[in-house]
């Protein structure tokens, strides 16, 4: 069987609606679980449910689940590297040195050439500037088929060990954890000013200075 192919079907699993798209892959038998262990929305969520399935039947889920995060740690480290991926404007050669520059980073996770094949396939359709997003819908899928529960904990500078600890803890006790084992995945926002977006599974607690002005904002205009 040829090496390239169709990611058609794993999209359309996750989302009817999904973008036409080719996803190079390698033909290998049927593996089980392949199936993303929730429902993800978005175009973000869509690709991320695909490449979850396409791992799975590589039965590479843990090594592109390596890869993805170090990918999303350069993301968030590169803020320029991120508005340069969104570009609407860049031409094929671009886009070829973006993903090489990009495979740099996986650590040699990769073997299986899932996660190179998947921004190639971004790559032609247009969707680079989606992997940020991607890469944290991805890590939702990978915490949902353990078990585990998400705590995204975002800060405008970075926080000690001893801060992260601390909020993973008073989560845990409360009602937000549903009793699951958490996985906590700091990120830094310098946008919200300050404070914490704290974020559990599909629910948020904001308490950052950005929100605090936003509603301050509308308290004003709402009295004038």
């Amino acid at each position: 069987m040829s090496a390239a192919r169709s990611i058609r079907p794993a999209l359309a699993a996750a989302k009817r609606t999904a973008p036409r798209t080719a996803f190079r892959g390698y033909a290998t038998p049927a593996a089980q679980n392949t199936k993303p262990p929730v429902q993800l929305f978005g175009v973000d969520g869509t690709y991320a449910s695909a490449l979850y399935t396409a791992a799975a039947k590589q039965s590479a889920l843990d090594n592109t689940s390596r890869a993805i995060s170090a990918l999303s740690q350069v993301l968030q480290q590169e803020p320029r590297l991120q508005a340069l991926i969104g570009s609407p404007t860049l031409k094929a050669d671009d886009k070829s040195q973006i993903i090489a520059e990009l495979e740099k980073h996986t650590g040699g996770a990769d073997k299986s050439g899932t996660v190179k094949n998947f921004l190639q396939t971004l790559a032609e359709n247009n969707r680079l500037g989606v992997l940020a997003g991607v890469c944290d819908k991805f890590t939702q899928l990978m915490s949902a088929s353990k078990g585990e529960i998400e705590l995204r904990i975002t800060s405008a500078q970075e926080l000690d060990n001893k801060t992260i600890k601390r909020i993973e803890a008073a989560i845990a006790k409360s009602e937000y954890s549903q009793g699951k084992k958490l996985k906590v995945t700091p990120h830094i926002d310098p946008s919200i000013l300050g404070g914490l977006v704290v974020e559990v599974g599909e629910r948020t607690i904001d308490s950052s200075v950005a929100a605090k002005v936003s509603r301050l904002n509308k308290l004003l205009q709402e009295s004038v």
